[in-house]
């Protein structure tokens, strides 16, 4: 796991720790001191900590005029223990809103399990972007959509389809919400 690392091909254009409106403003990294972990394997020190144990992520992209924020994560979504939904609704996505974000593409490629518990969190994100906002759910595992089916969460993200395999890492952070765009607009017409 330690060899996984967030996406870094935009760096150059948008860095969390540098964005004054981000939650991570003035973090620091290293590329050498291995800390953090999930179930005793190191993941490497770029991704960020959410106060889980378990679930990491890496805002890689925040276009403050097109409202949207991409968003990577790695390890396990455990709600059940954990409560990632609120680390991660609390502590960041309300941060994000506050500056004016409502939708939001959640990278899910990294994510190795979902344990739920309950929608509280869910529903108020999703309630949160009610106005022309959504949460889409780019390339999860077919087990971790299931999983959140079965726990009847997916009324709250839009995924399946196109978002299953979209090869998202050829574009540039623009070209992949315009591409999600135009995948949400097909859907609704």
């Amino acid at each position: 796991m330690h060899t996984i690392e967030p996406f870094y091909n935009w760096q150059h254009l948008y860095q969390a720790n540098q964005d004054p409106n981000s939650p991570f403003y003035g973090r620091e990294y290293s590329e050498f001191e291995y800390s953090n972990t999930i179930y005793n394997y190191y993941i490497h020190p770029q991704w960020d900590d959410i106060g889980s144990d378990t679930l990491y992520i890496k805002i890689l992209f925040v276009d403050y005029d097109e409202k949207y924020a991409i968003i990577e994560l790695i390890g396990e979504w455990n709600d059940a223990i954990n409560n990632d939904i609120m680390l991660l609704k609390r502590d960041y996505i309300d941060e994000l809103n506050l500056q004016g974000i409502n939708k939001y593409i959640l990278i899910g490629e990294n994510v190795l399990n979902f344990h739920n518990s309950d929608d509280s969190y869910y529903e108020e994100w999703f309630d949160d972007n009610e106005n022309d906002g959504w949460i889409v759910l780019l390339n999860f595992r077919e087990h971790v959509l299931n999983e959140f089916t079965k726990a009847r969460l997916d009324y709250f993200f839009i995924s399946g389809g196109e978002l299953d395999d979209f090869n998202w890492r050829k574009f540039s952070p623009g070209q992949v919400f315009g591409n999600i765009m135009k995948i949400i607009n097909k859907r609704l017409n």
